[in-house]
């Protein structure tokens, strides 16, 4: 505290130029000193936790590190001390597959790493210079980081007074001419499903209106792969085909949709967020935040 008083001081004589009557602050510690001051701070516990920063790959992007096809998300980020820098990983490696499941994009990939239990082994299968190789990980606990000698206490919840309505988040595809949202866990144990994604409404003389696809279903597959979000399916839709097959989950049982896009949408449509009410509440909005790959 002395400290920092000293250095405000300093501050304000000097743009009072009276600098030469308060001493200066004593020089900062080594590097050295610093850095592993740094990591002996790093405590607490959290969520899954990788070490990580990965991104989207485009197809220049792909071209550039060697790929044969645009998949993956590219490290471009390794916390020295977590659980991704033990197992080899490096900046620039392409993580293609995680525990077999192929990686389409950060989304899918930030979440199959935060349902991993801490302590468990995963197995990613990467792309370095062109070539691939397989590397076992140990899932780490995310630490909470300490600044200084403080720490940055949990807030807890408020207490709930009363019922207050809650904006509802959803996502629009121009393409299929359906808004849908992600199904969480007992939402999905409802619909009879594990994971898969939930249509909300289906606009009149739409591509999947025209389907037969209804309000409530819940499409579980794209041409064959598992989908799990609405980012999964509007990456399933770059590929460009005149018709898609669609595997969705009504009253419980599952049937095949063969969807047939337009020309001009198969050019230009992608999914957007829909927000009704205002803005999306924490956990959702903990999953935009997913999108910049940070996990």
């Amino acid at each position: 505290m002395k400290t920092l008083i000293i250095a405000g001081a300093a501050a304000w004589a000097a743009a009072l130029g009276l600098a030469q009557d308060v001493p200066p602050p004593a020089p900062p510690a080594p590097p050295a000193v610093r850095a592993v001051r740094a990591r002996a701070l790093l405590g607490g516990e959290g969520g899954s936790y990788l070490g990580i920063g990965v991104v989207e790959i485009e197809a220049e992007r792909a071209k550039a590190l060697k790929l044969s096809e645009e998949r993956g998300v590219e490290v471009k980020s390794v916390d020295e001390e977590g659980p991704a820098s033990k197992a080899g990983l490096k900046e620039g490696d392409v993580v293609l597959e995680y525990n077999g499941q192929r990686v389409e994009g950060t989304e899918q990939f930030v979440r199959m790493v935060r349902e991993t239990p801490a302590g468990r082994q995963s197995k990613l299968l990467i792309s370095r210079g062109g070539a691939t190789q397989t590397v076992l990980a140990t899932i780490g606990r995310r630490p909470r980081v300490q600044f200084g000698v403080f720490s940055i206490p949990e807030i807890p919840d408020p207490p709930r007074m009363l019922d207050i309505p809650r904006p509802a988040m959803g996502w629009r595809s121009s393409v299929l001419g359906i808004e849908t949202e992600s199904l969480e866990s007992q939402l999905a144990a409802f619909f009879g499903v594990k994971e898969g994604v939930l249509v909300k409404s289906v606009a009149k003389d739409s591509a999947a209106g025209k389907a037969g696809v209804q309000a409530g279903d819940v499409i579980v597959k794209v041409d064959g792969t598992k989908v799990g979000t609405p980012r999964e399916i509007s990456n399933a839709l770059k590929s460009g085909k005149k018709t898609i097959a669609l595997t969705v989950v009504r009253r419980q049982k599952e049937m095949n949709l063969e969807v047939t896009l337009g020309d001009e949408h198969r050019r230009r449509g992608h999914m957007a967020p829909a927000i009704a009410g205002g803005l999306p509440e924490n956990s959702e909005l903990l999953e935009l935040l997913d999108d910049r790959g940070e996990l």
